[in-house]
């Protein structure tokens, strides 16, 4: 029902790309922490892991590591798909026995990408070359990785929503980007972010430091 990417880069940033057969996958997939890392849970999906996994790089553990603490004796976790990525680049990925459909997962030079229910192994595998192959913006290459997915056929069924987030250096998701249920949900979200990146900056300075931030060039905002 799904397939995702997580990526970083050379700045310190951390981001996942997401997209699902089912709604709001954004919703329940994303799980980010500024300066620790990014993690997924997916395919039967259980939120409180990805949380779990950040909690573990927080602690001190690498990728791997946070890995086996969470799937280790854990119950029903043979239904679960599960990446994450340090933000030093370094990865881990599980699939459960019980994963749905064709399914696979790549750890590859700073990026995890994964899927269940998939037309093909393929598609992970055009995820994490897009990425790797890719520069600029981390927002930018995690959505050419996952319009890479969908180019190599995405999932056995519909994509229906789809997400993209990112932090940097302050405590909340520089970007955060839904397209919750759409027939072109991927589309729809490249839409997005090309409105969003020229304003992106602008929303940290507002947070930090109102008195230095641009104004929002609105009717009213003199």
């Amino acid at each position: 029902m799904t397939f995702s990417v997580l990526g970083t880069d050379s700045s310190g940033a951390v981001g996942i790309a997401v997209s699902s057969s089912s709604p709001a996958v954004a919703a329940r997939c994303v799980h980010l922490r500024a300066g620790v890392g990014g993690a997924s849970s997916q395919n039967i999906t259980d939120p409180r892991l990805g949380t779990e996994l950040l909690d573990a790089l927080s602690s001190g553990l690498v990728a791997r590591e946070a890995l086996s603490r969470v799937v280790t004796g854990r119950e029903l976790i043979e239904h679960r798909q599960l990446t994450v990525l340090e933000v030093n680049g370094q990865g881990a990925a599980f699939s459960g026995a019980n994963t749905l459909g064709v399914h696979h997962t790549v750890v590859g030079d700073q990026v995890v990408a994964a899927g269940n229910l998939l037309a093909s192994p393929g598609v992970i595998d055009a995820v994490a070359a897009a990425f790797e192959q890719s520069t600029g913006d981390l927002e930018t290459r995690l959505l050419l990785a996952l319009e890479a997915g969908l180019a190599a056929g995405g999932e056995a069924g519909p994509v229906r929503s789809a997400g993209l987030s990112v932090v940097r250096e302050v405590a909340w998701r520089e970007t955060d980007l839904r397209v919750d249920w759409s027939d072109t949900p991927i589309a729809e979200l490249r839409t997005l972010l090309e409105v969003w990146l020229p304003q992106r900056d602008a929303y940290v300075t507002r947070g930090l430091n109102p008195e230095a931030a641009p104004s929002y060039g609105v009717p009213g905002d003199e």
